[in-house]
């Protein structure tokens, strides 16, 4: 795999240098045509190659001392891009000394700094972030926006559909994916009137008669219908995404914490749980966050990817190799050629809201039912 070298923020993430630099080691031993740009302390970075003498030839260190906190807010962070890690991290990609960025600190100021250094592409007004989540099918669904924007219009939401799409034509393969809108309801009538318009318009791009973009509308979901496999991306906006995420993440530690104080509540649950730990195994490999970390802000005129800041190697390492296909696939050109094949009209400013409901009615009426 010839590609571009990625550039790692080495010093980001709950554990730091050690675990992003093993991680890149564990991706490259994949595939070994990976080079990196570690950005970070000098010392620290050296050290920890000593235990992976096979990066070292295949990296290239950028000494920088200073960190963004975990904490810190994504204003203060902006002013201090020229001198953090992160902040170099992602100008590499500007500069073109990199091919992409990877980095596991603060999200909100990755985001800042990404937006401003890199600049969104053409024809999309905000970047989203998305990720990959586990399904009842051997495939993941994609999902967006997960918190880069708290509100989206009409607009937006179709821009992310297409971004979706485009991300998981290179992730799980599809040729088509199940585009489908996150919302209270399947009917036509729920929901907001900016999801009934972003519906509408993207209900009739893809059934124009040239096919349209490379996706598949499918109306809306329910959130409890996520993680079911029939849908290969799911569209929100980035408050409601975020909340949806935490929810499924935090159902996942309760399913399996509540598999542990059963397994572990007697003589006899304790044999049980030797019986049925091939399977017990199996749904903790399953609902790992390490086996789908590498969220993406889909949009930019390059490729960032945001690392979970508790990942281990292995999820850093899972982290690289979704960054080195969304290089290898060239997700900013798929992105481009689906908004062209999309059309203005679904990406004008007024659309025409959705079968079922005047402009005039009152969005989120339905709630309560």
């Amino acid at each position: 795999m010839n590609l571009p070298r990625i550039a790692l923020d080495a010093m980001g993430g709950d554990e730091g240098v050690r675990v992003m630099v093993e991680g890149a080691a564990l991706a490259r031993r994949r595939h070994e045509g990976f080079k990196f740009l570690l950005v970070g302390d000098q010392k620290r970075i050296e050290r920890a190659l000593d235990t992976h003498p096979g990066m070292r030839g295949a990296s290239e260190i950028l000494h920088c001392e200073d960190v963004v906190g975990g904490d810190e807010l994504p204003s203060r962070a902006i002013r201090r891009a020229k001198t953090t890690s992160m902040g170099l991290t992602v100008n590499a990609v500007k500069q073109g000394d990199a091919g992409a960025a990877v980095s596991a600190g603060n999200t909100g100021a990755l985001m800042a700094m990404s937006k401003i250094a890199l600049r969104t592409m053409p024809g999309i007004d905000r970047p989203a972030l998305a990720a990959l989540m586990p399904t009842l099918e051997p495939h993941d669904v994609v999902m967006l926006d997960l918190g880069a924007n708290t509100e989206a219009d009409a607009r937006n939401l179709v821009q992310y559909a297409v971004m979706g799409a485009a991300y998981s034509r290179i992730v799980n393969g599809f040729d088509k994916p199940v585009v489908r809108l996150l919302n209270i309801g399947t009917e036509e009538i729920k929901g907001t009137e900016a999801l009934r318009e972003a519906a509408a318009r993207l209900q009739a791009a893809t059934s124009q008669p040239d096919g349209g973009p490379a996706l598949e509308f499918g109306g809306f979901v329910e959130s409890d219908k996520i993680n079911r496999g029939e849908t290969h991306v799911v569209v929100t906006d980035g408050f409601s995404g975020n909340i949806a995420l935490k929810a499924i993440e935090g159902s996942a530690r309760f399913v399996t914490d509540l598999l542990k104080q059963a397994f572990t509540s007697s003589l006899r649950s304790k044999l049980g749980f030797l019986v049925s730990r091939p399977a017990t195994e199996l749904l903790r490999h399953h609902l790992d966050p390490n086996n789908h970390n590498g969220a993406v802000f889909l949009g930019l005129n390059g490729v960032v990817v945001k690392s979970h800041g508790s990942a281990n190697a292995n999820g850093v390492a899972n982290a690289v190799n979704v960054t080195a296909s969304l290089l290898e696939n060239n997700l900013t050109a798929r992105i481009e050629q689906d908004l062209a094949e999309l059309g203005e009209q679904a990406l004008r400013e007024n659309g025409t809201v959705a079968s079922g409901m005047s402009e005039s009615d009152e969005p989120g009426s339905e709630a309560a039912e």
